[in-house]
């Protein structure tokens, strides 16, 4: 399964969104710092679930990061979050 496979499962299954768009950005940042040539280090995302409504946007990235799991953000460089009210 991709990274971006993973990303989808357990953001979907943590947080139930009704929006969710995961981009896989890496080839823009190929030989950049972080590219670690597995062409899955850097993604977007675009969520939008009740689960972080309320939320301050701090609260917001960290309920994320935590659904996503210590083992998936180790392998992700980095991740741009747009949470859709």
């Amino acid at each position: 399964m991709s990274v971006e496979q993973e990303m989808i499962a357990q953001l979907t299954e943590a947080l139930a969104p009704e929006v969710l768009e995961v981009r896989n950005d890496s080839a823009k940042h190929a030989g950049h710092a972080g590219d670690d040539g597995s062409g899955e280090s850097h993604f977007s995302l675009v969520i939008r679930s009740a689960a972080l409504e309320g939320k301050s946007r701090i609260a917001q990235h960290r309920a994320i990061h935590e659904a996503l799991g210590k083992d998936l953000m180790t392998r992700i460089h980095a991740l741009a979050i747009t949470v859709r009210s």
